[in-house]
């Protein structure tokens, strides 16, 4: 059988497939990671047209892909960008808005995983009160779509 290796038990065969089986979608240098952090990963599916999340923070590091759909996503600093099925999105956390987490399409739901670095004690998700927006909104980049949600790409 070409390609293929003996376990050290000696009985299954196994391939080589494993070599070329990874593939990296992201990679980030490291953010802060609050002490004694722990990880917990969710899945999350908004309807057709649906906004997400009002704006809200973090309290660590967030890595997420995108299983389904298209995500509108944005960040206090970054313009709003579409995320699609296959892609991937990744925010530091702690003092950063993330304005944006909604379906950026009226036609299909939107599905998508993130695993969250939170800190102890915390809740993982916080939403920003009015006020805050207000006065943080030089911070938010030119191009947001507003301050709930808005289509992007002719969406």
């Amino acid at each position: 059988m070409p390609d293929v290796e003996l376990t050290t038990a000696g009985r299954k065969p196994r391939s080589n497939a494993w070599q070329t089986a990874i593939t990296v979608l992201q990679e980030a240098a490291p953010p802060a990671i609050p002490a004694g952090a722990h990880a917990m990963t969710a899945v999350v599916e908004f309807p057709p047209g649906d906004p997400g999340t009002p704006p809200h923070r973090h309290s660590g590091p967030a890595f997420g892909y995108v299983l389904d759909g298209e995500m509108l996503f944005e960040l206090e600093g970054e313009p709003a960008r579409v995320v699609r099925a296959g892609e991937v999105f990744w925010e530091a956390g702690g003092d950063v808005i993330h304005y944006q987490d909604g379906n950026n399409r009226d036609d299909m739901p939107v599905r998508f995983t993130v695993t969250m670095l939170c800190e102890p004690g915390k809740p993982m998700l916080t939403l920003v009160d009015e006020d805050e927006l207000v006065r943080r909104q030089n911070r938010r980049a030119p191009s947001g779509t507003g301050p709930v949600h808005g289509k992007v790409e002719g969406r």
